[in-house]
């Protein structure tokens, strides 16, 4: 990795082990341009390729035709309302009730390391391990700077961006859009991939051309959401999992999102990422500054797994952190779908001796624990513990499942508030809501305005009191609905327009908390999925990926998902059959290939489970320990997604020096009169042998011992297997 600047041309130069992006100043006026991004190069004489010897010309020799020059110029950061049309990265209002911004370049700082994002997650290393760029930009007449930010790793690809806004002048200013990155290129007839989806099918995968004008994807739900991911890429079309350029962005934030591509006149692209204007107004005060969350940018020249596994890497080292990091996580079961909200000690302790007996190493008591909560529709906010279940209290309950040798962990949703508690009784301010208006419920729930310190600490202890009371190894931190009616009671009339970034910030605030008094708590965040963002996975080193628990469904669900995030943060569980969402069933055992890919555990009630589902469990919970440290750790490659073909889905995970391998292969659909299927087998060492080491378990296979060449190029066949929704796990391992 190195950062470099070209006193000659005013090019600024990153680069990775493998790609170069560069930045150009321009002109009398020192506008920042984008120069390039991708394949690294050697050269730095790159400013030709801004194109600025070509019509309209830059202002200082053209200036007639200053607005067609700031119209179709690769801007690296854009302003306002004073000639670039394009989709724009920063506006603002002034107490003039003006918006126009222009932004050059004053100053630059090349340093070791990368300072931490106040109040924001975001990618970290030690010094020795990255390099960051800070360009200082300025609107003179506004006397605002604009400092972005970018960083490099020596072990990754990625470039990580940031933008932070300061108010150097005597008045405030309104920054009514802050967006964290803006990449202008040539559109080579590129296709666009984004994430989406709905409550229990996330994050599926969908291709499109890139087209004159605006497309993209966004949140104005307060989170990041079930319906579309912080994510997009756009590739060359003939870029596949294997080879062709792929260029993606990811957000590292929690809420409200913009993700565009934009194909101008020209025929040139703009891509921008940042937090949702809808509804965002910042007041600035004089020598106060703004820090926008971080957008981290990838470019492969391997294809789409090529952009996958920076993505993975990146998160794996440098974002995700904490105690289980780098650990197996524990096998739990979770009494979710096993109970719902009917049980107590008695209840509970009887799943947990049985779990134990098979070898499950904790168990999560779900929702319903609490105030007089027997259904969904009361008692958050009251986060005191209900004796009436828990006979005893929470500490003999815990206890007990110690005993029994395993962990305890706990549900919670601390973001929320019904109005039948006493919590909400006492302060009905404390809801986020619109003054004189009726609140829009969501299943019979309000929520919490956490921007209000004295909301945080409040429900906080509440629930630090609960985890310091009994050895709780887990919490489950959940988010159940979107946010809507965005009014406080907190914050003045000029400053309501701050309610949803604040909350997020909040929302940091307190996870940052917990893990910090906690830090021996394995934290997985939840929203049913809908909350599956790089913020979340700062605090949290695993995400409940769906509420959906279906096999067939979570190939998809997690497919899209594994695009960008690691298997190590996916929480994937074996559900009982009937699903409970979809109604289908699946082999027990393919359920447990399906949730390996994941954190592996069960959402079911182990003592009502047919007895042969029962006696598989010992033999699962052994391979997900035999196999586990090389899924959380391994490259993944994925080979075929049902999506595509509609009959098979097919993933590997590959370790780092490839002395092994683990194939997953689901046979979603039989056909008849077929042959086997032919897979080819990427990542592998080509020029050393691989054995299938679990040969025994599969004795329809050819043959047991392949080259790595072969496998590769030529592939393998898998023999048809008898039924829907079966599986196959091919362990190969270099002799």
């Amino acid at each position: 990795m190195n950062i470099t600047y070209n006193e000659r041309n005013r090019v600024f130069k990153l680069d990775t082990a493998h790609t170069s992006y560069c930045i150009g100043i321009v002109d009398d006026e020192n506008f920042v341009g984008h120069v390039y991004y991708g394949r690294r190069l050697a050269d730095d004489d790159l400013a030709y390729l801004m194109r600025t010897q070509e019509p309209p010309f830059v202002p200082s020799e053209n200036d007639r035709d200053r607005l067609a020059f700031l119209d179709s110029f690769p801007m690296e950061y854009t302003g306002n309302d004073l000639g670039d049309h394009r989709e724009g990265t920063l506006e603002v209002r002034t107490l003039s009730g003006h918006t126009a911004v222009s932004l050059s370049y004053v100053s630059h700082r090349i340093c070791d390391g990368k300072a931490k994002l106040a109040e924001l997650p975001a990618t970290f290393a030690e010094d020795d391990a990255c390099m960051t760029l800070e360009l200082v930009c300025e609107d003179r007449l506004l006397r605002l700077q604009v400092i972005l930010s970018y960083s490099i790793f020596a072990d990754s690809d990625a470039v990580a961006r940031s933008v932070r806004i300061v108010n150097c002048g005597e008045e405030p200013i309104y920054l009514t859009r802050v967006l964290s990155a803006c990449i202008d290129m040539d559109n080579d007839d590129y296709e666009m991939i984004t994430l989406h989806g709905a409550w229990a099918r996330e994050r599926a995968i969908q291709t499109r051309p890139v087209m004159r004008g605006k497309q993209g994807i966004s949140s104005t739900r307060g989170e990041s959401g079930h319906q579309e991911n912080p994510f997009m890429a756009w590739k060359a079309k003939d870029a596949n999992q294997e080879s062709g350029d792929v260029y993606a962005m990811n957000f590292v934030y929690s809420g409200n999102f913009l993700a565009q591509i934009e194909e101008n006149q020209f025929g040139s692209l703009r891509a921008v990422m940042g937090i949702h204007p809808h509804d965002f107004c910042w007041k600035l005060e004089p020598g106060e500054s703004f820090q926008a969350p971080e957008v981290i940018c990838v470019y492969s020249a391997d294809g789409l797994g090529g952009m996958t596994r920076c993505f993975h890497d990146l998160y794996r080292n440098h974002l995700i952190r904490g105690e289980y990091r780098d650990r197996k996580r524990p096998v739990l079961i979770n009494n979710w779908e096993a109970t719902y909200f009917d049980f107590d000690t008695d209840k509970l302790l009887e799943i947990a001796r049985q779990a134990a007996a098979l070898g499950i190493e904790m168990l999560v008591m779900d929702d319903g624990w609490f105030g007089y909560r027997d259904d969904d529709n009361t008692s958050l906010g009251d986060w005191q513990v209900n004796e009436n279940k828990l006979r005893g209290g929470l500490k003999y309950l815990v206890d007990e499942v110690n005993r029994l040798g395993m962990k305890f962990g706990i549900w919670i949703e601390p973001e929320m508030i019904s109005p039948d508690s006493d919590l909400y009784r006492a302060h009905p301010d404390w809801a986020i809501a619109v003054p004189n208006r009726r609140g829009t419920l969501s299943r019979n729930q309000y929520v919490l305005d956490l921007t209000r310190r004295e909301v945080r600490d409040c429900v906080y202890e509440m629930l630090a009191g609960i985890l310091r009371s009994a050895n709780i190894e887990y919490v489950k931190w959940d988010m159940n609905r979107q946010l809507s009616d965005p009014g406080s009671y907190g914050l003045p009339a000029d400053r309501q327009g701050e309610l949803f970034h604040r909350q997020v910030l909040a929302v940091y605030e307190m996870q940052e908390r917990l893990v910090s008094e906690f830090p021996h708590i394995l934290l997985e965040n939840c929203s049913g999925g809908g909350r599956f963002d790089p913020g979340m996975l700062y605090y949290s080193p695993q995400i409940w990926c769906s509420d959906d628990a279906d096999a067939v469904e979570r190939l998809s669900i997690q497919a899209g998902t594994a695009m960008v995030y690691p298997l190590s943060s996916m929480g994937a569980h074996i559900a009982d059959c009937p699903n409970h969402t979809v109604g289908r069933v699946t082999p027990f055992e393919t359920r447990g290939y399906v949730a390996l890919a994941g954190t592996f555990g069960y959402e079911l009630d182990v003592t009502k489970i047919a007895g042969e589902e029962r006696d598989l469990i010992p033999a699962q919970i052994a391979m997900y320990h035999a196999y586990n440290d090389l899924v959380r750790t391994g490259d993944y490659y994925r080979i075929a997604h049902y999506a595509d073909n509609h009959y098979y889905d097919c993933y590997e995970v590959v370790a780092k020096d490839k002395s092994e391998a683990l194939v997953t292969y689901i046979q979603v659909l039989n056909r008849p009169n077929c042959h086997s299927r032919r897979i080819r087998i990427p990542g592998l060492d080509t020029e050393r042998t691989y054995v299938i080491a679990n040969a025994e378990e599969w004795p329809e296979m050819a043959q047991t011992t392949y080259r790595g060449d072969t496998l590769c190029y030529a592939g393998i066949n898998i023999p048809p297997l008898q039924g829907d929704s079966r599986g196959v796990l091919l362990h190969l391992v270099a002799e």
